[in-house]
């Protein structure tokens, strides 16, 4: 990654949290591959007026949540198997009322029975 399409705004949230959402937004975009190389913190940092800290505190949280790879003096590189997408919250429900309707059927009720436990609860 030569020249990382990344800026900095006033009043756009703390700088850690928007270097990591971008890198992130790069990463999911495809603009960013599995095996590329991310600047170091020290040249990214000088890119982006701020300090070696807050570029290594974004870099953390990125790779703490599988984003990215520190490979020691080899540098930073995007993880090969990126991270799943949490479920959407619909989908998440959804699963949560088949496994409570499955659930209700191993005890023996129906669909029926099954609703009015949930609407008395």
């Amino acid at each position: 990654m030569s020249a990382p399409p990344i800026t900095i705004r006033d009043g756009a949230g703390p700088p850690y949290l928007q270097v990591l959402e971008r890198v992130r937004a790069l990463i999911e975009r495809g603009s960013l591959l599995p095996g590329e190389r991310l600047p170091t913190v020290r040249s990214l940092a000088e890119r982006l007026d701020l300090a070696p800290n807050t570029v290594a505190r974004a870099y953390r949280a990125l790779e703490d949540d599988g984003w990215i790879v520190g490979r020691g003096r080899a540098g930073t590189f995007v993880t090969d198997t990126l991270p799943e997408r949490p479920a959407a919250p619909d989908d998440a429900l959804a699963r949560a009322a088949a496994a409570y309707l499955r659930r209700a059927e191993q005890l023996g009720f129906d669909r029926a029975a099954a609703a009015r436990a949930l609407r008395s609860a």
